[in-house]
């Protein structure tokens, strides 16, 4: 069983911490970005989110956001699922979407990444 607590670690070197998991598939936890959309220095950001209990031999999926408020002004929203390879090493596969703040309507084609 792959579970989603506890020091996750990406390829650009960025690290998550996931609380316990609740019982209904809540989590909270942080988020520490090594990649800002300004350049600046990055900070630990509150992340909150679901994991959907899988079925007798899946992975679980799961979805979190991480709100960048300390030092941006953009929103991420992840959905991905865990996987246990045959070595026992698990493994997050995710995919994101980024949603930075514009000043207009005529903006709002860039704001999402």
């Amino acid at each position: 069983q792959c579970q989603l607590s506890g020091l996750w670690r990406n390829e650009q070197d960025s690290l998550m911490e996931i609380s316990a998991v609740r019982d209904d598939g809540d989590f909270h936890g942080k988020y520490l970005t090594r990649v800002t959309l300004t350049g600046g220095c990055a900070r630990a950001s509150p992340l909150k989110g679901a994991q959907q209990q899988p079925g007798e031999g899946g992975w679980p999926t799961f979805a979190f956001t991480v709100r960048w408020d300390k030092f941006s002004n953009a929103t991420t929203a992840f959905a991905g699922q865990c996987f246990v390879d045959t070595a026992g090493k698990e493994t997050l596969t995710t995919m994101w979407l980024l949603r930075e703040a514009v000043g207009s309507l005529e903006e709002d084609w860039k704001a999402t990444r």
